[in-house]
């Protein structure tokens, strides 16, 4: 199979789930993710890769996570997965809060894409995304941000079924422990991505 290859014309940045409640000290999900995040720098590689893209002329896509409102529909909801559920319960990500806004450094620019909040995992499912791609004439995508055995390996799955070809960059994603990550890199995600680069990695095909 022929490598990859990242025409800005072809090709879309997804950053999934920037939250402060995950990525900022303080943060109802930062205690679990931080083993991770400080580990590989996830931030500060986030970062690199949504500059590097700017600079290539590449769109940028914000793949948000549904925020938890008071008087919710799914409080009348008749079933739930139990990451759902969790999610629910803790109030994760609610809206009008500082947990639930956008990381400083990942807030959207004008011409940015801030695709419908997706309920669960799947920045896909009963969202406008894979409409807003099409419409921007992309097939190409580069995945980063959060959680890699949930949001990204489950937009991830979508996209490579949708006819995507997809990129993801091992250490600008971040999870609950290296166990989850290792078990999405290692089995999992290579089944459905076309390229698993390192942030240098991508760095180097964009600035080439």
């Amino acid at each position: 199979m022929a490598a990859t290859t990242y025409e800005p014309e072809l090709t879309g940045l997804l950053i999934v789930d920037p939250y402060n409640d995950f990525l900022s000290e303080g943060g109802k999900l930062y205690q679990l993710s931080r083993e991770t995040l400080e580990s590989l720098n996830v931030v500060e590689h986030m970062r690199q890769v949504l500059a590097a893209a700017r600079s290539r002329g590449i769109q940028v896509f914000f793949v948000p996570h549904h925020r938890w409102r008071e008087n919710d529909t799914h409080l009348h909801w008749k079933t739930m997965p139990p990451v759902q559920a969790s999610t629910f319960q803790h109030h994760v990500f609610a809206d009008g809060t500082w947990g639930g806004s956008f990381h400083a450094d990942f807030e959207p620019k004008p011409g940015d894409v801030v695709a419908h909040e997706h309920w669960m995992s799947s920045g896909f499912a009963n969202t406008d995304l894979d409409l807003q791609l099409k419409k921007h004439g992309l097939r190409k995508i580069i995945i980063i941000g959060m959680r890699a055995n949930t949001c990204i390996e489950s937009t991830l799955r979508y996209a490579a079924e949708s006819g995507y070809e997809v990129t993801i960059i091992k250490d600008a994603i971040g999870s609950f422990g290296h166990a989850e990550m290792e078990a999405s890199l290692t089995f999992n995600m290579p089944a459905y991505a076309n390229a698993i680069l390192s942030t240098q990695e991508i760095i180097e095909k964009l600035s080439g």
